[in-house]
């Protein structure tokens, strides 16, 4: 695994499109080794496009920056290759295939001789995946799919995880376990870049935060800031007059 002082993850005056049609745009955060920062704000913000633009899978300008290496410009496969691992909303899984073919997807980029131990310690962030590698994992219920999903990128190895909405439709049980695994990669000095609805989880996990509303970060601040609930719910409920264009 990389120095924890190479992993910072820096976006600089990002902007993201789909062809003519701005949906973020002058995006400038960042997230340190052992930090938790949480992205937040309404449904159709543009923080699920602004992930995109980080992956590649959405068009961007901007500067993007895992360490020392410039992500900008390069394929997704490539970003994955160079430690940004990336949790969907739609949980990445190959639902035909077993756990354990899922979890040896996540390590392919891995140097072959390492990539038992590296599946291994990503299985052991979620205990019952080990005895499930036969299972499809179609086949598993919604939250353990999340589970699923978060392990096979740490099985990549990452040096920046970010995961888009763990909390959706999870039970509070399952929820429990993201918040404690989140809690477990912080220490392991892993930066986590959490996009996130559920203000719950984001004050249990979060060290910082940022608002975006229509395209743009309109709020910043750090974990006592998140008690100013009124604020942070007008800012949700703010509709911009102008469009992004």
């Amino acid at each position: 695994m990389s120095r924890p002082e190479d992993n910072t993850l820096s976006v600089l005056n990002l902007s993201a499109s789909y062809g003519s049609l701005v949906v973020c745009r002058d995006i400038t955060l960042s997230v340190k080794p052992g930090e938790v920062v949480a992205l937040i704000g309404p449904n159709g913000a543009g923080k699920t496009s602004f992930i995109g633009a980080l992956c590649g899978t959405v068009s961007a300008k901007g500067q993007v920056t895992l360490g020392t290496s410039r992500l900008d410009g390069l394929p997704t496969h490539m970003r994955t290759r160079l430690g940004l691992a990336t949790v969907p909303d739609n949980r990445g899984l190959f639902a035909p295939l077993t756990v354990a073919e899922n979890m040896r997807l996540g390590s392919m980029f891995v140097v072959r001789q390492r990539r038992d131990e590296v599946v291994d310690r990503a299985m052991s962030y979620f205990p019952f995946l080990k005895d499930r590698g036969s299972t499809l994992a179609g086949s598993l219920s919604g939250g353990q799919q999340q589970m699923l999903g978060i392990a096979k990128c740490l099985a990549g190895d990452p040096r920046v995880l970010l995961l888009d909405e763990p909390s959706q439709g999870l039970a509070p049980i399952i929820l429990d376990e993201i918040v404690k695994v989140i809690g477990e990669l912080k220490a392991q000095r892993l930066p986590v870049l959490l996009v996130e609805q559920n203000y719950g989880l984001v004050e249990r996990t979060a060290d910082r935060f940022a608002v975006m509303v229509g395209g743009r970060i309109v709020m910043t601040g750090g974990k006592s800031d998140l008690a100013d609930r009124d604020r942070i719910g007008r800012l949700f409920l703010e509709r911009r007059k102008t469009t992004l264009h």
